[in-house]
């Protein structure tokens, strides 16, 4: 059995990178074989076994033909007479379809370094079209490498176009267009990302909710400008996705285009992605409006913000509405936000133990909670100067 290094890892280190992970294809072996040598196995579609001493994937070489639509619908074919080069030849891109041997021998049959000389992502083969995934995937790489100066050839567009009017797009799950989505956010050019998508035609095949929006470019050239900037603040892929869908409504909120409660809920987005978004539609524009709310909507806001019981995600809304706000109205400043923290604060001075040991109903504590907070709310806005 011979052992090759593969895909990302070569990619990487030609490239100059970290490596994040590495991958390794064994020719001329046999499941039996590895199971013997002591490696675990992983999966049951595809021979992927885990080295035992280092965790490493170690798959079987291997060639695969489509034999029905969607992303699973595939034969594996994994035997010891399956060469490198078949195994390299089913890849997506050529700059993933690379191998180097354990003396340091690079095997490159698809021309994969021409093309990172190139700064290009390219297909391996027509073989490229039997997964519809890699329409996906190949944005990513786009998104992930813009700032190296990658772009998508040509060619390689026309095919995935190709692919899309063939709508197979929508066999795949929901939780893997999510994954996709959710790893394309955290790159350094998430823009990129739904750009190439809105190129091929793709938003209403994966994301439905938004395409309305998205095809008009008065509202979608600011929305991916707020993308980019907010991915200069944050790395959190749910910070970022609602930014970009924030935008987007914000943008087009009086004509309500957007079914973003049912985006929200679509399967495989986190929970905390999920709170986010919705949070987003829900009180972006009062806090936005926050100088001309009277005490009760000010109140009313800080309660579904939320910051005593959830800090973090308070402070993530208010980079979302401060990111949104200064993109759409090309403003420098978001004193917004300084004045929700501070009201926020001032509401928690309240001490509900005063009235506990009164033995009074609970409904009676929370009315003069929030009797005590409004009298505060309506003493700040009286300092500054109320609406």
């Amino acid at each position: 059995m011979e052992v090759y290094l593969v895909g990302g890892a070569v990619r990487d280190e030609l490239l100059g990178l970290p490596v994040r992970e590495r991958d390794w294809v064994v020719v001329g072996s046999s499941v039996e074989e590895m199971l013997a040598l002591g490696y675990r196995r992983v999966g049951k579609d595809f021979p992927v076994f885990l080295h035992p001493q280092t965790g490493e994937e170690y798959a079987l070489a291997r060639t695969e033909r489509k034999k029905g639509r969607g992303y699973y619908g595939f034969e594996v074919h994994a035997s010891p007479d399956v060469s490198l080069e078949d195994d390299l030849l089913r890849r997506d891109l050529t700059i993933n379809a690379m191998a180097k041997s354990q003396s340091g021998e690079l095997i490159d049959p698809n021309d994969g370094q021409q093309d990172l000389a190139a700064r290009t992502l390219r297909h391996v083969s027509a073989a490229f079209v039997e997964d519809p995934l890699r329409i996906l995937r190949t944005a990513r790489f786009a998104a992930r490498f813009a700032r190296q100066g990658f772009g998508v050839s040509e060619e390689t567009m026309q095919l995935m176009h190709r692919m899309i009017r063939s709508r197979e797009l929508q066999e795949i799950s929901a939780e893997r267009i999510w994954q996709e989505t959710l790893d394309a956010l955290a790159t350094d050019s998430p823009a990129v990302f739904f750009s190439i998508l809105q190129r091929l035609q793709a938003i209403e095949q994966v994301y439905g909710e938004i395409e309305a929006v998205f095809s008009d470019v008065s509202a979608r050239e600011p929305a991916l400008s707020a993308l980019e900037q907010v991915a200069s603040q944050t790395d959190q892929p749910c910070v970022r996705f609602s930014v970009l869908v924030g935008s987007l409504y914000f943008h087009r909120q009086e004509e309500d285009t957007l079914e973003v409660s049912h985006l929200a809920r679509q399967p495989g987005l986190p929970s905390s992605c999920r709170e986010l978004l919705e949070l987003t539609v829900e009180l972006q524009q009062a806090s936005h409006d926050v100088f001309k709310l009277d005490a009760q909507a000010l109140l009313a806001l800080l309660r579904r913000l939320d910051a005593r019981r959830k800090p973090e995600r308070f402070l993530d809304l208010l980079l979302i509405f401060s990111v949104i706000y200064k993109s759409l109205k090309k403003a420098n400043e978001y004193p917004q936000a300084d004045w929700i923290q501070l009201a926020s604060r001032r509401i928690e001075e309240v001490d509900i133990r005063q009235w506990v040991g009164d033995g009074g109903a609970s409904e009676e504590i929370a009315a003069r909670l929030k009797r005590a907070q409004l009298q505060l709310l309506e003493e700040m806005m009286d300092a500054r100067g109320s609406p």
